[in-house]
């Protein structure tokens, strides 16, 4: 896999017939690496180890409904009220941030309705701000600090 804009960790990586598997620390459970697996598991890293944020508010490959069709955001924190704090979308390290990466997090936020949103391909990063009564959108310099 290749270097990513974000701090390395000590990764369990194994080959199950020939293809690598990544331990998804979230799900306690190895997953298929893909570039896209790969970027996620170092947001994961770096959200729990770096900013502090609660190992048990953190759920990865979650579903949403959006216009009746299922879908699955890559990472999604949660305050502790249980309300949706952050959503993160993943894309691996080759495809470029576009609009389109963010009108996707825009329809999956419209649902979580997260005051936060961050999108990287592990390379780059853009995280916003989001006041969804005046639907004002600020990109942020970074993460945003998870608040105890």
């Amino acid at each position: 896999m290749v270097a990513l804009n974000l701090p390395v960790f000590d990764c369990k990586i194994k080959q199950v017939e020939g293809k690598p598997y990544i331990f998804d620390s979230l799900r306690r459970k190895y997953v298929r690496l893909s570039p896209e697996e790969w970027v996620r598991q170092h947001i994961v890293n770096l959200l729990l180890t770096h900013y502090g944020y609660p190992k048990a508010l953190i759920r990865t490959e979650g579903g949403l409904v959006l216009n009746q069709t299922q879908k699955r955001t890559d990472v999604v924190v949660f305050d502790r009220q249980g309300q949706p704090f952050l959503v993160v979308e993943c894309k691996a390290p080759h495809i470029p941030l576009t609009q389109s990466v963010f009108d996707q997090i825009a329809r999956y936020n419209h649902v979580h309705k997260a005051p936060f949103v961050v999108i990287s391909n592990g390379l780059t990063h853009y995280c916003c701000g989001i006041d969804h009564e005046t639907a004002n959108v600020r990109f942020l310099d970074d993460f945003p600090a998870f608040v105890q």
